[in-house]
Formats: C-alpha cells, structure tokens, sequence
C-alpha cells in the first residue's frame, strides 16, 4: 500500500500526486479541493480550518463529492494547519464526505487510519477547471498606499512590498521556512486565523522582518476569500508592529485597513 503523499499546501502538488492519497496542511475549501482534483489524486485529507464562516474551511468536501473524490478534514483543534506531517501524526478526523464515510472514514478516526483506508477510494469519476483566485490592485481615493486583495498569499508580488495586502489564507506558517511568511515585506498584511492557535503563527515571523501583521477570527470571514477577509472580518491576534497601527482584537478589518492605508 503506497504512503499518503504528505504537502503543507496543496499548490505544490505535481506529477507525484497521481493515484495518490494526499495529506495536505491546506484548508479543506472549494479552491484546494480543486487543486486535488486537478493534480490526479486518488483521495484527500484536509485540515478544516476551524471550518469558519458558513463552513468556508470544510466547502470542498461537497464540490469533490460531486466529482466522485473522496476526502475529509482533519479537526484543527488536533493539528496545526499547513503542517502535513503534523496532521498525519496527531490529527483527528472532523468532517468526511460519502466517498470518504464509504471507506469506513469517519469523524474521530485518527487521520493516519483513515489516509490508509482512503488508499482503496475508487478514483475520481470526473475533472473540473481549477476556478481563479483572484488578485486585485486598488487604489483608494486618499490613500496614501495601495490596497492589494489576494485570495491566496501565493498571489502576493514583491512589487506589494510596502503596500496593505489582505488574503484570504490562512496565517500558519506552512513548513518551516520563514521566507513562507509572505513574498512581499508589506506595511500591513491580513490572513484568517483557521481558527486560532497555530492559525497565526506567520505573525511573529513577520514581526521580526518589521512587518505589521494580523489575523482574522476564522468564524468572521471566509477562508480563501481575501474581500471577506476584508469586508467581515473581526481582528483575532496581531503582532506589535500592527498594534502600534492601532490593531486589536475585537477590531473590524475594515477600519484597521483603513487606517493602514492612510498611513
């Protein structure tokens, strides 16, 4: 029986992923389900991202039902998100699709056991197009820097250092490099917290490259959705550069971008 195939984000699945069983530290959305599904793999597990604003972190396990693939999601409460082999060690099942419950995958199944028994999941029956992240540019009228909306923190450029970048990704550090943190050393940059703990642990990180950074309760905004990250989010934790912008918990995204940008 193959070994699951362990990504700390799903956007680093290749030719390797084919036929595979994917563990990846990646939250359990449309977009990333997507991602496996294009990448060939036989079944997935997730991490749910503390599942979050109208169940944002768990949404792909429907779309892949539909499309024939098993997965499910690992608890975050047991694992930390973008942490793949974490999530095979200690991880705890918290949601499972039919495809996945077929194969005896079930919630409070150690996420070992179940990547072994998703390893007899038929393949998937259908393909799909990957949908489009969206990154946009904004420049608001009096604002001193620009406003750059990225639904995933890999769309982040260096040419946004110095501006207000807000995501829709999580705030974990995935792997364990520091240079994961975020592409760009912007003046402010926002993620989801994937519901809390290890969800914001690129804050410090960031802090010591003198980048003001917050994160998002998980609970007030969609996951992968850099506008809700914006539009509804509630600040969760942030660093001492961002506190000294005048970010608290507690605090409306909005305003504290709003803040930034006047800056």
């Amino acid at each position: 029986m193959p070994e699951p195939l362990l990504l700390d984000s799903v956007t680093r699945a290749g030719a390797e992923a084919r036929g595979r069983v994917l563990v990846t530290g990646s939250h359990g959305g449309r977009i990333t389900a997507a991602l496996a599904l294009a990448a060939g793999a036989r079944a997935a597990v997730f991490h749910d991202a503390g599942v979050g604003l109208e169940g944002a972190g768990i949404g792909g396990l429907g779309w892949l039902e539909g499309h024939g693939m098993a997965a499910a999601t690992v608890d975050h409460r047991s694992a930390p998100i973008g942490q793949a082999g974490a999530m095979l060690a200690a991880g705890v099942i918290s949601h499972a699709n039919a495809g996945a419950r077929a194969c005896g995958v079930a919630p409070g199944m150690p996420c070992a056991e179940a990547a072994a028994r998703l390893a007899a999941a038929p393949m998937p029956t259908s393909t799909a197009e990957v949908p489009a992240e969206a990154r946009a540019v904004l420049n608001p009228a009096g604002a001193r820097r620009r406003l750059v909306l990225a639904d995933s923190a890999s769309l982040v450029r260096p040419e946004d250092a110095g501006q207000v970048v807000v995501t829709g990704s999580h705030g974990a550090l995935f792997g364990t490099d520091p240079a994961n943190a975020l592409k760009a050393d912007a003046f402010l940059a926002l993620f989801n917290d994937a519901g809390g703990g290890p969800g914001t642990t690129r804050l410090p990180v960031l802090a010591a490259r003198g980048v003001a950074a917050a994160t998002v309760a998980a609970a007030t905004a969609r996951i992968g959705q850099a506008r809700s990250t914006w539009h509804d989010g509630v600040i969760s934790a942030c660093n001492p550069q961002a506190e000294a912008l005048g970010a608290h918990p507690g605090q409306r995204a909005a305003d504290l971008v709003a803040r930034a940008l006047a800056t």
